[in-house]
């Protein structure tokens, strides 16, 4: 049960790593250019992959001109 449950987070990390800016971006497009329904999973979605993006650009803008880390072994 423990291999399985790490099996499915380690899935979930890579989806919404790979698929967070195509969700992000796509969604607004089907639902106003496109004219799909207002689906609430999927705006669900959509909430959850902006949160994502918003990290991850902040996180990307604080780490900025600092030295990445070498393990103890640079000099």
């Amino acid at each position: 049960m423990k291999k399985t449950l790490k099996d499915l987070y380690g899935s979930w990390i890579l989806f919404f790593h790979y698929l967070k800016w195509p969700i992000v971006l796509g969604l607004p497009i089907l639902y106003l250019e496109l004219d799909y329904k207002q689906n609430i999973i999927m705006n669900i979605l959509w909430i959850y992959c902006l949160y994502l993006v918003i990290v991850s650009l902040k996180d990307m803008y604080q780490n900025r001109g600092k030295p990445k880390s070498c393990g103890g072994s640079c000099r």
